[in-house]
């Protein structure tokens, strides 16, 4: 069995993210706990006892990844009072590239049709350097 692919929309650009490292180390958690393909996650309890925080540590740390539509939040389908949550799909992991290619594709024409809203992630400030080696030296 081939090893799930992560998305390198967000994994790239992990370091540039405008939240906190507790919220960047809980992202990790989540990509790992998601389901490839639905980017489906535990529900918030189960989140709390795997994370060993309280649930209301779990809504904190949610809620820069709801704002920048990492996490989406929907209204499940078993209680009015409990949601679901899952990560966009440009930021899920995947079984294949391929899968991911096509999930990808299905995203995009989601969001054109505003059935998916856009990831909110920040531009490059900087190009990275596209070729080069960077000299590095020992202060």
């Amino acid at each position: 069995m081939a090893k799930p692919v992560m998305s390198p929309l967000v994994t790239e650009r992990i370091w540039a993210l405008p939240i906190g490292p507790a919220a960047v180390k809980f992202l990790s958690y989540l990509v790992f706990k998601s389901l490839p393909g639905s980017g489906a996650l535990p529900p918030q309890k189960t989140m709390a006892v795997e994370y060993k925080v309280t649930p209301s540590a779990i809504s904190h740390l949610l809620e820069p990844l709801f704002e920048l539509n990492i996490v989406l939040r929907t209204p499940s389908e078993r209680s009015k009072r409990a949601n679901s949550y899952s990560l966009h799909p440009l930021a899920a992991r995947y079984e294949s590239a391929q899968a991911m290619d096509e999930a990808f594709a299905q995203a995009l024409v989601d969001m054109k049709a505003g059935r998916l809203v856009p990831l909110k992630l920040p531009e490059y400030q900087t190009v990275p350097p596209t070729q080069g080696t960077p000299v590095l030296r020992v202060a």
